[in-house]
């Protein structure tokens, strides 16, 4: 119960509220308790004053008497003395602890305003002041006045009372606010949950519609859109395994097929060696693809180790169409470098020829003899740029999107002929983009095709996440 994230949530939230509520109400009750007890106590001051200013006009039997006789229907008790401190009248009986103030009481220092001689109104059974009567600048004696403390602890009760209740019902309405919020915030994440659990039973795709603009909804999206990568992962997995399935069944049905064929008796000589050279066609072609997938597989893992360095780029192009330069010739196809030997690029080389490479046989593969391809390397302020531009037959609008997929081909029926995987390009993409660069493709349909590799200039110090 207490791993749940809505009760934790609520409880901390519970407790700084209720926290803040409790000293935010105790400073509340003790500034109100404090004010209006200040407000008793300088009212009772202000009553004897009255009385004292009353009787410094006319200080008289009469006055006193109506003085005592006034006090004697209120809550208060007065007690006037001369200015020895000896009782001239009082409204009410006098208490031992309205003596016991008297004689404790200095009555030669009060001062004119008159002062409060008793206020610990928690402990006493009175609240006492004293006001001085003085006549013509003669003291001539005192107006005590003397208040129950019950009455101010009754106030003080009911007060107390009043901000009980309301704690309580602050704090009922704040439990109940903080379950209406909790829920709401952990909904979500429940949800979220839930789906997270769905996906990782492999239960397809999820979509979490929740409206919000806040983390929770950029989370729910991404949870989505997580679903929908996975999903579209899933099915380019599964066409993957097919096409692979199909890719390697095939070579090895022809290596079966052809061996058999090459064991019959009878045969002759050049009959078996034109079979014999079939297998080992078809084994170059399994151990090719095998080689791609197995470079595909340590890219997608991270594992594929790239060893930057700066390469003069016109070298490097002057080598990889050494390399090539024989394969073109056979089918009486051109193909020239052009570069500006100043270029230095910050890539691994081995793995860059391997990019070259694949691109250069893609366009050999799909070039008509007579005709003719160019490498070509630029740069400007910002990057370097590596073309590969041939006047072969294209590739068709619709397919140019698809042309870096795994296993994909323009066109599947002469794959046998052009004994292409459909890895080259993927594995090219990959390469590129672990150098930080951009490699793209355009194309037109019996005109020729561009492949253009956009790498960043002024990277010396900057580390691939893949750099070993």
């Amino acid at each position: 119960m207490l791993n749940k994230l809505a009760l934790k949530i609520g409880l901390l939230f519970f407790v700084f509220i209720v926290g803040i509520e409790l000293f935010l109400f105790s400073t509340l009750y003790l500034t109100y308790v404090n004010e209006r007890v200040d407000e008793v106590m300088s009212n009772l001051l202000a009553r004897g004053n009255t009385h004292s200013e009353v009787l410094e006009d006319s200080f008289n039997e009469t006055t006193l008497s109506h003085v005592a006789m006034m006090e004697s229907s209120s809550d208060f008790v007065v007690i006037i003395t001369d200015e020895t401190g000896n009782e001239l009248t009082h409204s009410d009986r006098i208490e031992p602890e309205m003596l016991d103030v008297l004689s404790h009481t200095d009555i030669e220092q009060v001062p004119e305003q008159g002062e409060i001689l008793e206020d610990n109104w928690r402990d006493e059974r009175f609240i006492a002041t004293d006001s001085p009567i003085t006549i013509g600048g003669e003291h001539r004696g005192h107006v005590f006045m003397f208040a129950e403390t019950n009455h101010i602890k009754e106030m003080v009760g009911r007060m107390r009372n009043q901000f009980i209740l309301g704690g309580l019902i602050s704090v009922l309405l704040t439990v109940m606010t903080i379950f209406l919020l909790s829920r709401f915030i952990t909904l979500p994440l429940i949800r979220m949950k839930e789906a997270t659990e769905q996906l990782g039973k492999g239960h397809g795709e999820v979509a979490l519609h929740i409206e919000r603009n806040d983390e929770l909804g950029e989370l729910a999206n991404a949870i989505t859109r997580l679903s929908d990568d996975l999903d579209r992962l899933k099915q380019e997995r599964n066409d993957f395994l097919a096409s692979i399935s199909h890719e390697l069944r095939t070579p090895l049905t022809y290596m079966k097929g052809y061996a058999d064929i090459a064991s019959r008796p009878g045969l002759t000589e050049q009959e078996r060696e034109e079979y014999l050279a079939i297998i080992r066609e078809e084994t170059a072609h399994l151990t090719t693809l095998i080689k791609q997938l197995f470079e595909l597989a340590q890219l997608d893992h991270n594992q594929f180790s790239i060893q930057k360095e700066q390469v003069p780029l016109d070298a490097l192009c002057h080598s990889v169409a050494a390399l090539v330069r024989p394969a073109f010739n056979d089918k009486n196809i051109t193909i020239s470098v052009e570069c500006d030997p100043k270029i230095t690029a910050r890539i691994d080389p081995a793995r860059f020829q391997q990019v070259l490479l694949n691109i250069l046989d893609n366009a050999r593969k799909h070039s008509e003899a007579g005709s003719q391809v160019t490498l070509q390397g630029r740069q400007d302020a910002k990057s370097i740029t590596i073309t590969v531009t041939d006047t072969g037959e294209g590739i068709p609008q619709e397919d140019l999107p698809f042309v870096f997929d795994r296993l994909y081909r323009v066109d599947k029926s002469r794959s046998r002929q052009y004994g292409g995987s459909g890895l080259g390009l993927a594995i090219a993409k990959e390469l590129v983009e672990s150098h930080g660069g951009r490699i793209d493709i355009d194309s037109e349909r019996g005109v020729g095709t561009a492949v253009t590799i956009t790498l960043k200039r002024g990277e010396e110090n900057e580390k691939n996440p893949i750099d070993r």
